[in-house]
């Protein structure tokens, strides 16, 4: 794929895409002088600030908890996704991406003053226990969250491989808040796994964008089409409850559906837009389609998040595949990783992404072409809606949409249930519509897929 220049892309174990400058070791920035642009006044006020709590805080405290409790508020004022990274949350960002860390497998941010569950990875302890996308976190092992910063939330969910842990969560629908007892594990995603769902009809599901997952993407459609016993006749991607990831990763799944010779003049996957010229980039498709333009359908939900979401509508705009679900998270800005010295950075807001029809995401999220609720399919299970159905756009300070349109949010009226595993048709309503439509797209029209509108 082809971009305006090289950027390397890293996570936080979180819903966000982030842009990191400088491959995985980001260099150090010198120290500078005071810029003469701030205001004297300003910062005369700070060191008073710092001065009368050094002298009159009821305890003794530090110059470093001083200054960095200070930068992470400045971050944190800004929007829910610029913060302070000390130390440990810098050295995190590699261990993310590459796939590999511990805790519990679950996607959290701040629902004002609240952790909110976004969505727990695959088959880990988060998912098995059954915590849900929208569930709000209100206690860590007893102690209240109420007030409690993004970062401690995520150290106290982290721990040793084998420990105990208990949360207690809200859920919409509950009678009283939910306990779940978990061990933290080492968390090794498998971001892709795949699957005949029957003769002709393929299913891949990606978790997470993480850099092996292009590959891992390209290796499992390999051994489809190998195990079919002829040509594919539909493919369902599944993004549902994905929280995001790698923006590289991202573009090179985009890539492998769309076949640039195809496209017409507009070959963009997804471009960003800032107030600075390095905050801006566009990618372009440039290879083939490596399912050969057989019908696909994509799944979405309201979990789906950030790169998953970037996915979703470059397939949309360049009308390679039918979104089914609900709408998306709404995701759509993008963080670039600032270091600060060698062990410390801030990570920033510093653009908005666009689909390659220039539509804006942010707080808005993808609407599906095809509304499908996510209901289940058997008795057993209360198809009511028992989760709390939050987006981008319900977060504090949350950023505009670049488009200029309004932010408010429409609730859902069935919010996400649980992805079963087993990739089962005839257990998961929405996997079942998808193929349906596959099998009515094949029986109308072949392989010649045209997205409705």
């Amino acid at each position: 794929m082809q971009t305006t220049f090289k950027l390397t892309v890293c996570t936080l174990g979180m819903a966000l895409t982030v842009l990191c400058f400088g491959a995985q070791n980001p260099p150090a920035i010198k120290p500078t002088a005071t810029p003469s642009n701030l205001p004297i006044a300003d910062i005369d006020r700070f060191t008073t600030a710092i001065q009368q709590v050094k002298e009159y805080y009821v305890e003794p405290v530090n110059d470093d908890a001083l200054f960095d409790n200070a930068i992470r508020g400045m971050l944190a004022g800004l929007d829910p996704h610029s913060s302070y990274l000390d130390a440990s949350e810098y050295a995190d960002l590699q261990s993310t991406t590459q796939g590999e860390f511990g805790g519990l497998g679950i996607e959290v941010d701040m629902d004002n003053s609240w952790i909110r569950v976004v969505s727990p990875m695959d088959d880990t302890p988060a998912a098995k226990a059954g915590l849900k996308p929208g569930d709000l976190i209100i206690k860590i092992n007893n102690q209240p969250t109420d007030g409690m910063s993004l970062t401690d939330a995520v150290n106290q969910m982290r721990g040793p491989k084998g420990s105990p842990i208990t949360l207690t969560v809200m859920r919409k629908g509950a009678k009283e808040p939910l306990q779940f007892k978990m061990v933290r594990e080492v968390i090794r995603v498998q971001s892709v796994k795949s699957k005949l769902l029957e003769p002709g009809y393929a299913y891949v599901r990606i978790s997470q964008f993480q850099a092996p997952t292009a590959n891992d993407l390209a290796t499992a459609i390999q051994k489809l089409q190998s195990s079919n016993s002829g040509p594919l006749k539909g493919f369902i991607l599944d993004l549902r409850n994905n929280p995001g990831g790698l923006l590289d990763s991202a573009v090179s799944v985009s890539d492998d559906f769309l076949d640039s010779k195809k496209l017409g003049a507009n070959k963009l996957i997804v471009y960003t837009k800032g107030r600075t010229s390095t905050s801006s980039f566009k990618a372009y498709a440039d290879s083939a389609d490596r399912i050969h333009g057989i019908p696909m359908v994509v799944l979405v939900n309201g979990g789906s998040a950030s790169a998953a979401e970037i996915v979703a509508g470059a397939l949309q705009d360049q009308k390679r595949a039918i979104i089914m679900g609900k709408t998306t998270f709404g995701k759509g800005s993008v963080q670039t990783i600032f270091p600060l010295d060698t062990t410390h950075g801030v990570k920033i807001t510093t653009a908005l992404y666009y689909t390659p029809n220039g539509r804006s995401i942010q707080a808005k999220g993808i609407v599906p072409d095809i509304d499908v609720s996510e209901l289940a399919m058997n008795n057993a299970q209360d198809n009511s809606g028992d989760l709390l159905d939050v987006k981008e756009a319900d977060l504090a300070k949350h950023l505009a949409n670049g488009n200029g349109n309004s932010t408010t949010t429409t609730p859902a009226p069935a919010p996400a249930l649980p992805i079963p595993n087993a990739a089962d048709p005839t257990k998961d309503y929405q996997l079942n519509q998808a193929l349906v439509l596959l099998k009515g797209l094949n029986t109308l029209h072949g392989a010649d897929l045209k997205r409705p509108g």
